[in-house]
């Protein structure tokens, strides 16, 4: 089993690979990693067929807006209940076989919510639907920080450039088929999609050689010693990284929920406009994630969080106060292209730290900014006023920017 909770052990190790290894560079995109960027793929696919399927499963089940609240709470409620359970069973039977395991129940989750008549039932199903979500992003992610260690080199971010791509794709092909196909018969194509690349692509995970470490002069005892807990030093690393995914995933929450709202509502764009504004901050976060590795590796990851953190920040001040549409769109671009590389970078560099519990941990941490951006962003809505409420982003933003500092402090200390 790769030493996961071996940080200093791990970098000696690697540093004493020769050139030619199949670790390499030479081998960057191995079988493996096309096998885990599919997986990334399809989870971001997955759960945009979902999402705009939603109204037609609210009618069917025939909620109230605070009924339905509920039931899509359960989301993540499973989510966060199955995080830090699945960072154990990473350790315990390997990141591959849990991603392969966890990417099956969810593509099998995704049929589901369409068979449900009640919000009971649809929030039962939604626990599942969750569980498989917050399972397979941990185990996915673990597997991920294990083969950013072999390739030496910072690509975690070309791996959620391939969610965020796989959340494009879902939500057009769901949006173009809306009219044509039933809800069940969407969610049903999707999760046989899903449990298709789960067997291609997992059949090619587990054939790919994964890295054995070596021992030598340095660590020849942390080479063999069986992964042991994280120090006190690696948890409160993990924690601040954790809180630097939380204030990543609040703007990515908030903005899902609420940018097309304060386009149409603040700035009196047309419907069609609106939509386009979401979509220009999805877009530019993909093509960031896209380049996340060139950047990292000539800017460093510390200057590309934090640079990352302040343009988001300044984008979203420009996307909150400015009274023209395309000032508005610009800003939502800054958004997306600042925000593009905290989270996949915190997640990583949690990883390294202290393994799958580290990925849990930071993970967990990044889901909660997710679940409580939207309704944070609607009190303060109702209080204030909307573009003040979204001035929270810009501010968090900043606040994520800064914590890469801390993180970087600590980690030299």
């Amino acid at each position: 089993m790769p030493l996961l909770n071996k940080t200093e052990a791990r970098s000696s190790l690697l540093s004493a690979a020769p050139s030619n290894s199949p670790s390499g560079r030479s081998s960057s995109w191995s079988a493996a990693r096309l096998a885990l960027t599919a997986f990334f793929t399809v989870d971001g696919f997955l759960f945009a067929s979902w999402v705009v399927r939603i109204p037609d499963v609210r009618a069917q089940v025939s909620a109230s807006h605070s009924a339905l609240g509920l039931a899509l709470l359960c989301i993540s409620a499973g989510a966060v209940a199955t995080m830090a359970l699945v960072g154990r069973l990473c350790l315990r039977y390997g990141s591959r076989r849990v991603t392969i395991a966890s990417v099956a129940v969810f593509s099998l989750a995704a049929a589901l919510p369409a068979h449900t008549h009640s919000v009971l039932a649809l929030g039962a199903v939604l626990l599942l639907f969750g569980a498989g979500y917050g399972a397979a992003n941990v185990a996915m992610n673990s597997a991920a920080v294990d083969l950013v260690a072999e390739l030496r080199r910072p690509v975690m971010p070309s791996f959620h450039a391939g969610y965020s791509l796989g959340g494009l794709l879902g939500a057009a092909v769901g949006g173009l088929l809306a009219g044509r196909i039933s809800t069940s018969w969407a969610l049903a194509t999707a999760a046989a999609l899903g449990l298709a690349v789960t067997a291609a692509a997992g059949t090619a995970l587990l054939r790919a050689p994964a890295a054995l470490p070596r021992p030598t002069a340095t660590a020849p005892a942390a080479a063999q010693a069986p992964a042991a807990r994280p120090s006190r030093h690696a948890r409160l690393l993990v924690v601040l990284l954790g809180l630097t995914a939380l204030c990543t995933a609040y703007g990515e929450g908030a903005l899902a929920d609420w940018a097309t709202l304060h386009l149409t509502d603040d700035v009196h764009a047309s419907g069609a406009t609106a939509a386009a504004g979401y979509a220009s901050f999805a877009f530019a976060m993909t093509a960031g994630r896209l380049s996340g590795a060139w950047l990292s590796e000539r800017l460093g990851q510390t200057r590309v969080m934090l640079l990352g953190g302040l343009t988001a920040c300044a984008g979203m001040a420009t996307a909150a106060l400015a009274p023209s549409v395309p000032l508005v769109l610009a800003g939502f671009v800054l958004v997306g292209l600042g925000l593009a590389n905290v989270f996949p970078l915190a997640i990583a560099q949690a990883g390294a730290a202290a393994g799958p519990q580290g990925v849990a941990t930071a993970s967990t941490l990044g889901y909660a900014g997710m679940l409580v951006g939207p309704p944070v962003i609607g009190f303060l809505a109702d209080a204030l006023s909307l573009p003040a409420a979204l001035l929270t982003v810009a501010a968090s933003s900043a606040l994520a920017g800064l914590l890469a500092l801390t993180v970087r402090r600590h980690r030299a200390a």
